[in-house]
């Protein structure tokens, strides 16, 4: 029987790394177990010579020597927050504590860089309602990452209404004429670039419409709190007034109709979200069986318009590649080919119960390659767990001699090399 990695979640990263190399999620933990083992064999100090290798804040552009543009960033400020966060200082007592338990506990490290690009082209067409509604139409979905609360959030925030006024219709090609979908952490950083577009168009109308009813200068009138006031007075008109007027038969005919804008824009330049991951384990000699003790991560997503869906997009992605470094495997029957892991009584997936509370905190360096200064988030919590899990585990059975293990860590993988480095 023959057995490879699964894979947890395609996560769409840099070809290139802070370090100035290449990586997806995989390659990310080829290099982050290099510099591991070099720091090791040569006696360098693990976090100190990632951070002597991390291009500096202050050479931010940097171009890497395959040509990308990295726009900005502060790799050096996430790393040592991360160390911080996590007590790295703390960990060598908490280490011969769990010895005198009969555990064997070590710390890893991970940092990370993406390139965010995916289906460049997105569009938005935003319509005031009369009745006290905002529909928003855009063609980029939700897989859960909670579109229906951040898109709404942004657009109740420039037109001062609240958030239930707005409505999101997205997965209808009778109404959606362009939609790139949600992958690569395009959604929010495309959608909302969009959205302010049309958002700019309809408050331009609106100003119009309400510069006839209020028979004053365009250039009188401010929007503000759902409203446009004449300047110095206490005259003004509802945003939804406003749209009411425009439908009526007596409007002026450039601006009769609703009171609507569309967005449309292509970005191919890409984000670069980038953060650090700290992993704290226990294993136990006896059965190799490894136990996540602490987690912690920090992840520099630009702008955070909903931080709670961030922690959350990040937790989900911290369990998906804390599976694939300890448990999913796929296994093939050598003869036949036939697959002997094709159910979840054969495959091995994460439970909550393998895992402690996260500390996960954001930074937010704005993007200067998009004008809201959005980078992607929630695929960094994967990236850089592979290489944080396992060299975790590495750190932990060191003293035995132990140098590497494969993914996935299982627990007879550990015993094994366990055995072996005891021989």
């Amino acid at each position: 029987m023959s057995c490879m990695r699964g894979r947890a979640v395609l996560s769409h990263t840099s070809p290139t790394t802070p370090y100035r190399a290449a990586g997806r999620p995989e390659v990310m933990f080829v290099i982050e177990r290099l510099i591991d083992l070099a720091a090791r064999r040569h006696g360098f100090d693990r976090v100190a010579l990632r951070r002597r290798n991390l291009v500096p804040a202050s050479a931010m552009p940097y171009r890497n020597p395959l040509g990308l543009l990295y726009d900005s960033g502060d790799y050096a400020a996430a790393q040592d927050r991360a160390v911080a966060l996590s007590d790295w200082a703390g960990f060598e007592a908490r280490r011969r504590e769990a010895r005198r338990r009969g555990r064997y506990r070590g710390i890893g490290l991970g940092n990370y860089i993406e390139l965010n690009t995916g289906m460049p082209r997105e569009r938005a067409e935003i319509t005031v309602r009369p009745e006290g509604r905002i529909d928003v139409v855009i063609g980029t979905l939700s897989a859960g990452q909670g579109h229906e609360t951040s898109f709404a959030q942004l657009i109740a925030e420039w037109f001062d209404v609240e958030v239930r006024h707005v409505r999101l219709i997205t997965g209808d090609t009778d109404v959606a004429s362009v939609g790139g979908g949600s992958h690569s952490g395009r959604s929010m950083r495309l959608a909302g670039v969009v959205m302010a577009k049309a958002s700019d168009q309809i408050v331009d109308k609106g100003r119009r419409i309400a510069a006839w009813l209020l028979e004053a200068a365009e250039t009188d009138l401010d929007f503000s709190k759902s409203r446009f006031t004449v300047k110095g007075t206490d005259r003004g008109v509802h945003l939804f007034e406003a749209a009411a007027a425009a439908l009526r038969p007596d409007a002026p005919e450039t601006l009769r109709g609703p009171l609507a804008g569309a967005g449309e824009e292509t970005m191919s330049v890409p984000s670069y979200p980038y953060g650090t991951a700290v992993c704290e384990v226990e294993v136990d000699p006896e059965t190799g069986t490894t136990e996540i003790v602490r987690y912690t991560t920090v992840d520099d997503v630009g702008r955070a318009v909903n931080p709670m869906i961030l922690h959350g997009q990040t937790h989900g992605g911290i369990a998906a590649g804390v599976g694939q470094a300890l448990l999913e495997l796929c296994c093939y029957d050598g003869a036949t080919g036939q697959m002997q892991s094709a159910t979840f009584m054969d495959y091995a997936l994460p439970r909550a119960d393998l895992f402690p509370p996260f500390a996960t905190e954001i930074s937010e360096v704005p993007s200067t390659s998009n004008p809201l200064g959005l980078r992607g988030g929630g695929e960094g919590g994967t990236t850089p767990a592979l290489g944080a899990v396992i060299n975790a585990i590495v750190d932990a059975l060191a003293e035995l001699g132990v140098e590497h293990v494969e993914m996935p860590a299982t627990p007879e993988r550990v015993w094994r090399a366990i055995q072996d480095a005891r021989r």
